[in-house]
């Protein structure tokens, strides 16, 4: 079987680890992670609970205490580590709609959540799940959700009492940027609004020194996610899920059954009472093992490199004559164009540098228009690859 998927299954699929992959949002998980993930998967282990899975939870808290402590959401955060940013933004908001649902006293006809016009896909599709429909704050030229403009859609709206939550971004995956995390968590303050930031692909830059000043606010925010299979350099599945009051947390999800009653024991942390899941895998556990074996110092270098090389990129973009940078970087996604081309060209581009094994990189929209985008995240891509990139758009 091993070698059905060797020759088989294995070349109809692509390694997002590679140096060479600039599509979507890439991941390159450490040999470490990767080890361990092997011994989670041989363990069968059900991180359900305390009961069943202290030592496994126990570590996973651990590597959860590293992000909040990023975030600076203070020492009593806490969550879990769920399968990716969906799954952790879904459960994120429905503890923010329960919250206000308590704190107000009733249900209105419908409750809202402010976004922002870049916020991801699963955002939307997290309100579709639990009932709620979207008010979209205009993200003006800069791109991105600030707080005046949030504070003047709620002082002309008719029903502001119906917004249960405002949910920022952390680094759009589009092109890697940041809310006014600020801006909006002085609004949420001043109207008791649930405040939840989307950093499942930007929230690793936390991290870095270099860059921790655009994400001022965050450590007011009432959940957060990070994707540690993205820019955290552990294998796929992992979301970390965070609250800065995890009783509220637990309120919303705790699951009850005479069956589940004997794992409920005072002072216990189930991982099971913070999101929509009950059964789970301890997916945090090679993340944990990484930060372990290497320390966190090698995360914030690994992250800086990678930032290092993203301006690099860009500047090279400025420098040669047939293309042209869009706008600077704010984290890793470098957005650049070919004048001349069209829709076409740009999609047939990208076929052939697949086909010739040079990168896997996507065209993308901004701004209506067609244009090459080009994501870092693997501290082993070098500024070498992407000129070869660039030398095929001649």
């Amino acid at each position: 079987m091993l070698r059905v998927f060797r020759e088989v299954l294995a070349p109809a699929c692509l390694s997002s680890d590679s140096p060479r992959f600039f599509a979507f949002i890439p991941a390159a998980a450490t040999k470490a992670a990767l080890v361990f993930d092997t011994v989670v998967g041989a363990s069968s282990i059900c991180a359900t609970s305390w009961l069943e899975a202290s030592g496994a939870v126990y570590a996973e808290n651990e590597a959860l205490r590293y992000v909040a402590d990023l975030a600076g959401m203070g020492p009593d955060a806490g969550g879990c580590f769920v399968s990716g940013g969906s799954a952790g933004n879904l459960s994120a908001l429905v503890a923010a709609r329960e919250t206000a649902t308590t704190r107000r006293g009733d249900r209105p006809a419908r409750w809202r959540v402010a976004v922002g016009e870049e916020s991801h896909s699963s955002i939307t599709s997290a309100l579709k799940v639990i009932d709620c429909d979207p008010l979209v704050i205009p993200s003006g030229p800069a791109g991105r959700m600030n707080g005046d403009s949030l504070r003047a859609v709620l002082s002309a709206d008719a029903d502001p009492s119906s917004i249960c939550a405002i949910a920022a971004t952390a680094g759009t995956t589009n092109a890697g940027i940041i809310d006014d995390l600020a801006g909006l968590a002085a609004v949420a303050r001043d109207r008791d609004i649930w405040l939840h930031v989307d950093g499942a692909y930007g929230g690793a830059a936390l991290a870095a020194p270099s860059v921790r000043d655009r994400f001022t606010g965050i450590e007011l925010c009432d959940s957060l996610v990070v994707d540690p299979h993205k820019w955290l350099y552990a294998p796929f599945d992992s979301c970390a899920l965070l609250y800065r009051q995890p009783e509220l947390a637990r309120a919303a999800h705790s699951q009850h059954a005479s069956y589940l009653d004997p794992m409920r024991m005072e002072g216990e942390w189930n991982p099971a009472d913070y999101a929509y899941h009950l059964s789970r895998r301890a997916r945090g556990l090679p993340f944990w093992y990484s930060l372990a074996v290497y320390g966190t110092d090698a995360y914030s270098e690994a992250i800086e490199q990678v930032l290092a090389t993203t301006r690099a990129a860009a500047a090279r973009v400025d420098e040669v004559d047939h293309v042209s940078l869009i706008r600077d970087p704010e984290l890793s996604v470098v957005l650049f164009r070919r004048p001349g081309w069209d829709d076409a060209a740009y999609y047939a581009w990208s076929r052939r540098l697949l086909d010739e094994q040079i990168a896997f990189i996507l065209p993308t929209r901004w701004e209506g228009e067609v244009v090459a985008r080009a994501v870092f995240l693997n501290p082993n891509t070098t500024l070498e690859i992407f000129d070869e990139v660039l030398d095929t758009m001649r």
